[in-house]
């Protein structure tokens, strides 16, 4: 099994190679058809993180027109295989965070922890459990932490 990289866990310091993909919120043709004024400007600035062997983490940004933070997250998925008798099992555990950042410098979001359990190829009758949870502030705080680095 490989290593996990450090920049793999939610919150960890996003590296310096990481690919930065920025992009309006809403595409030209809908831009052009006049019923996206209102968003007109924002963008979606997504850091993609992965390592196929590790698993994936992508933090999400969305500022509006005038570089105003809006909303962010912070993801982290790994993919895991057991052997449990004769049956193969794949497990998926999930953690993220994200929500909005309210004009009074407050943040409402919601931290998940998903756990998802798939025998062989059988996607149809995996079992999952999510459990949701307020986001505590050493969680906004990070999360934010990981935003300004990227702005």
């Amino acid at each position: 099994m490989a290593t996990i990289p450090t920049w793999l866990a939610l919150f960890a310091p996003v590296p310096d190679d990481a690919v930065i993909e920025r992009k309006p919120v809403a595409s030209p043709e809908l831009m052009a058809s006049g019923e996206a004024d209102a968003i007109a400007g924002w963008e979606s600035i997504t850091v993609h993180l992965s390592d196929p062997a590790a698993g994936m983490r992508h933090v999400l940004i969305t500022l509006d027109g005038n570089g105003t933070l809006l909303s962010g997250g912070d993801m982290v998925m790994f993919q895991r295989e057991e052997q449990r008798g004769r049956e193969r099992i794949t497990i998926y555990d999930q953690q993220n965070v994200g929500g909005r950042f309210e004009e009074d410098g407050s943040f409402r979001g919601t931290r998940w922890i998903t756990h998802t359990e798939q025998i062989g190829s059988d996607v149809e009758n995996a079992q999952t459990t999510s459990l949701p949870s307020p986001p505590t502030q050493q969680d906004v705080a990070s999360l934010r932490a990981i935003i300004d680095a990227v702005l």
